[in-house]
């Protein structure tokens, strides 16, 4: 029991600090990023470059993305956000205006970057470069969430969980249908 309440301390401590001790400039770089992650515009917009540009390794990548942004989705929002039903960090730790906009949903886990990792690291394996390209703002998500007041850092931890989860499910499910109907 100790072990948690010293983790649920550290948390709160640190989204404090991550909330108060971003730059200006800096927020309204993750603020805009963020923005663009929105209802994952941004991914599908990744996803359509690649399909018209990286030829059908481009368009493979591009559907595993997605198809993994999916289920991340799905897993993160419309299951484990209704189990858990973490409350946002309080307003009066978050010293910006940015707490006004954030959800009424539930805390854990953060869909944002469970998208976010879920695309990138389906994509990686088949399209390195975009992969690569994609990790950037994925990791600026995912800042984002905990410095807007939006989510404690282990919503974030969470996320990303989820999202590698469900890319490693998403790559791995043509190869699990297989040996299902070989056996």
């Amino acid at each position: 029991m100790e072990a948690v309440t010293v983790f649920l301390d550290a948390d709160r401590r640190l989204t404090r600090q991550a909330a108060s001790r971003i730059p200006a400039g800096a927020a309204k770089v993750l603020s805009a990023v963020e923005e663009c992650a929105e209802r994952s515009k941004l991914w599908c917009g990744a996803a359509v470059l690649m399909a018209a540009a990286g030829g059908w390794r481009g368009r493979r990548a591009a559907v595993t993305g997605l198809t993994a942004l999916a289920a991340a989705q799905v897993v993160s929002n419309a299951l484990c956000k209704r189990l858990a039903d973490r409350p946002r960090p309080p307003e009066e730790w978050i010293p910006h205006d940015e707490v006004e906009d954030r959800p009424d949903s539930s805390s854990f886990p953060s869909g944002h970057t469970a998208a976010a990792v879920a695309f990138t690291a389906a994509v990686a394996p088949g399209a390195p470069l975009a992969g690569a390209l994609c990790a950037v703002p994925a990791g600026l998500v995912a800042v984002e969430r905990v410095q807007s007041g939006a989510h404690y850092p282990s919503d974030v931890a969470a996320g990303a969980v989820v999202g590698l989860a469900c890319a490693w499910l998403v790559r791995r499910t043509p190869r699990l249908v297989r040996k299902a109907w070989l056996s």
